[in-house]
């Protein structure tokens, strides 16, 4: 890893004079700030991180060093890095399912928000101190995300009203929740969840405290790039038209729109058949490239020859394999790369600082570790970045 204090020009800089033979994230600081501020400056409430899109040091250093004082956490783990770079900030712990151990490390922490989805979850909280904010975590069947966070955490609207009572006559500061799931391209779906929490706020006769709406920012994967600020003027405009002048205090909790778009993810073509059409990269579906499996191929790509220039043929779509010897290490078909490709050239994905190096396995030997920073990602993405 490269230290932040002597950064290279940009990827293709560090590409032609390394040649490194195993994949690598390059990280701007510069762009990860912006990100930050531009949520910070946005968005009409408490801006926090999700932690588990990239945990890497550099990343929770440079938002904090952005603005970020509140740090979304889903273990003891993510506690601890946070607390690593600075002892002071503010932990918000809404993963809902936790064991009594995990608990436990949460109070003598100083957890600062809990959510809670479930009478025998927040049973388990029974030791959290009075005065702290617990969020009752709902869903709704409600489209326009990737895929749907509601599957495995939010109590229904009904079980919520109780839930909502109870933290309130425990003494706890009664708070909602939700998320409207990864990569969510539609604002109408926090205008619905939006309108809901208003109505389990009335039906349990609670004034919440805060309502978290989540996560679930897009980031930038084909064309424009998603308009975030408007969908923060959507979900303004919803909390006033649902809850006039109870509007309670927002928070939110952005990791994949915060983090992809600071990093660039390069991995090199370690062989070519078929004429071209199979290539084998040393990423793949076990390293740094799981996301597209899940979130289908960006049209972000770009292709540089070793010695750092680009590849300008015409695109041409190919089956992409990854390095280990397991068939599924495949991603979806289809990626285009120029014509002109060759073996050992570099192919850079734009986009990929989410749940890349946070999700990248050692299976077979191969994984993506490095992180080199760059004082830019220029040049790396035929549609700008």
């Amino acid at each position: 890893m490269q230290p932040l204090s002597a950064p290279w020009p940009d990827p293709s800089a560090y590409l032609a004079r390394v040649r490194p033979d195993a994949p690598l994230l390059f990280l701007s600081p510069a762009t990860l700030q912006a990100t930050a501020r531009r949520f910070l400056d946005g968005f009409p409430g408490l801006v926090t991180f999700a932690v588990k899109a990239n945990d890497r040091a550099e990343v929770l250093a440079n938002l904090d060093t952005a603005g970020l004082s509140t740090f979304d956490v889903a273990s003891p783990g993510e506690m601890r890095a946070v607390r690593a770079m600075n002892p002071n900030a503010v932990l918000h712990y809404n993963n809902p399912v936790r064991s009594l151990e995990e608990v436990a490390v949460g109070i003598e922490m100083g957890v600062a928000s809990w959510s809670v989805d479930d009478e025998g979850e927040l049973d388990k909280l029974s030791q959290v101190p009075r005065g702290a904010e617990i969020a009752v975590r709902f869903a709704l069947p409600v489209k326009g995300a990737a895929y749907d966070f509601g599957e495995k955490f939010g109590a229904s609207p009904a079980r919520a009203v109780d839930l909502l009572r109870r933290v309130a006559a425990e003494g706890w500061r009664p708070a909602l929740c939700f998320h409207p799931g990864t990569q969510c391209e539609d604002a109408g779906a926090w205008e619905s969840y939006i309108a809901e929490a208003a109505r389990i706020a009335a039906r349990a006769g609670v004034r919440i405290a805060r309502l978290n709406v989540g996560g679930g920012f897009a980031a930038h994967r084909h064309g424009t790039a998603p308009d975030l600020e408007a969908v923060f003027a959507r979900i303004k405009a919803a909390v006033t038209r649902a809850f006039g002048a109870e509007a309670p205090a927002l928070v939110c909790e952005p990791g994949r729109a915060m983090v992809a778009e600071a990093f660039t993810l390069a991995a090199r073509i370690k062989g070519m058949r078929q004429g071209g059409d199979t290539v084998f990269l040393n990423d793949g579906i076990y390293g740094g490239l799981i996301d597209l499996r899940d979130m289908g191929l960006t049209g972000r790509i770009q292709v540089l020859a070793s010695d750092g220039s680009a590849r300008r043929g015409l695109g041409r779509a190919r089956r992409i394999f990854g390095p280990t010897c397991d068939s599924l290490d495949r991603l979806p078909d289809g990626l285009e790369l120029p014509e002109d490709t060759v073996t050992g050239d570099y192919v850079l994905f734009a986009g990929l600082g989410a749940y890349s190096v946070a999700m990248s396995t050692c299976f077979n030997g191969y994984g993506l570790r490095d992180v080199v920073t760059v004082l830019r990602l220029t040049g790396h993405c035929p549609h700008g970045s």
